[in-house]
């Protein structure tokens, strides 16, 4: 029986960080009102919110507050903060970290809501002209996660156990690879551009009633991502035309890191013969942002579906035996990773578009000189320590 004026245990302390000081303010700020419902329809659900947004005021402020049993509670009104600020995401990171230790919680997840960039990162804050890179964006955490135990030693072994990206293009090796060594335990992300205001708050529920067993969770906040409508003057559609959930578990990463480099440098040694080969076994491959209006240019159309683009190399039978089986194993290595995932193969938004190869995260993989890093200088997608330590130089032997 719980004793008198003890705080309730919770299964979950779900932080989010949203960035509205963009063009996504209004929309996705329905996100915060589905926070207040879940909370209310479960007990176990507590939520600490850090959101910078102009749709309360007249002008940006950040609002900090909390929700539990359907209450906001602990508000605090402020100037507002720096979203892309690694230093701001850590101290977010340690308040969460705080909170969960005061509920009880067995994990603690983060939401972190604005555009995203895949690779060349996320958090942008327009009015600061400032992105956060992905390395930026794990070394924060790791730090929050390192000021908590500073501060509360007997807590010491709490961490942030998932991160939900409410951002577009999130589920990449790369971001994979960087939570991981950051000691998150899932990244729940889309490989594709996502609608506006993304993922539903309900996927809190999801991993609420599932912390116990992850492969449970993991379906379950992939099918309530998928199956979640919301509605425009064009009628009902999906926020999502693919999603996935990462297992970030070091042995599988370091594994999985291992095997890619050992692809990389194959294909860095690659014959004249073989290279075109290689080549047109990527271009085969579509890359992300699959809807008409996306120029040719993006530098997300080198972000490739990992999975198949590796599965395809291993069954070229115009490369040679070493190079195949070094891309079956990257190929193993990468499905591993994958807890749960759906794509769809007619994505109505984006005008049918086809994602049935879509199977969990993309790999940063140019087939010509142009997409190695089409947004220097201000912004790389290979400037991060997954492309450095798989040896991701490598590939410019087959691009022409």
């Amino acid at each position: 029986m719980q004793a008198i004026g003890q705080a309730p245990k919770r299964a979950l302390e779900f932080g989010i960080y949203r960035d509205g000081d963009n063009n996504l303010d209004a929309s996705q700020a329905a996100t915060l009102d589905q926070a207040v419902a879940v909370s209310k329809a479960n007990s176990a659900v507590e939520f600490t919110i850090e959101d910078t947004s102009a749709q309360n005021s007249p002008a940006l402020r950040t609002r900090r507050y909390a929700v539990s049993d359907g209450v906001i509670h602990d508000v605090a009104d402020r100037a507002p903060d720096n979203m892309a600020s690694p230093h701001n995401l850590a101290e977010f990171v340690r308040r969460t970290l705080d909170r969960a230790q005061a509920s009880g919680a067995q994990q603690t997840w983060i939401e972190l809501s604005d555009h995203g960039a895949g690779d060349g990162g996320g958090l942008a804050a327009d009015s600061r002209h400032s992105i956060m890179s992905i390395d930026s964006m794990a070394d924060a955490i790791a730090q929050g996660v390192a000021a908590h135990a500073r501060a509360h030693p007997e807590d010491a072994s709490r961490k942030i156990d998932g991160v939900l990206a409410n951002q577009c293009l999130m589920s990449s090796l790369a971001f994979g690879d960087e939570l991981s060594h950051a000691g998150v335990h899932f990244l729940a992300a889309s490989p594709e551009t996502m609608l506006s205001p993304g993922t539903p708050t309900t996927v809190a529920d999801a991993v609420a009633r599932h912390v116990d067993d992850s492969q449970k969770m993991a379906r379950s906040v992939v099918d309530t991502v998928m199956d979640a409508r919301y509605t425009s003057f064009a009628g009902p559609y999906a926020p999502a035309a693919a999603f996935s959930v990462l297992d970030l578990a070091p042995t599988k990463w370091a594994e999985l890191e291992n095997d890619v480099r050992a692809l990389n440098d194959r294909i860095g040694a690659a014959t004249q013969r073989e290279a075109p080969a290689i080549r047109e076994d990527a271009r085969a491959i579509a890359g992300m942002v699959r809807f008409p209006e996306a120029t040719s240019d993006m530098p997300w159309k080198a972000d490739r579906p990992a999975l198949t683009l590796y599965d395809t190399l291993a069954q070229d039978g115009r490369l040679n035996v070493g190079l195949r089986e070094a891309a079956r194993e990257a190929a193993k290595a990468v499905a591993a990773t994958v807890l749960a995932h759906r794509e769809s193969d007619d994505f109505a938004p984006f005008h049918g578009a086809d994602y049935s190869d879509a199977i969990g995260p993309t790999v940063h993989f140019p087939a010509d000189a142009a997409q190695f890093d089409p947004w220097s200088p201000n912004v790389s997608e290979t400037h991060n320590r997954f492309f450095a330590s798989t040896d991701g130089d490598r590939l410019h032997r087959i691009a022409s």
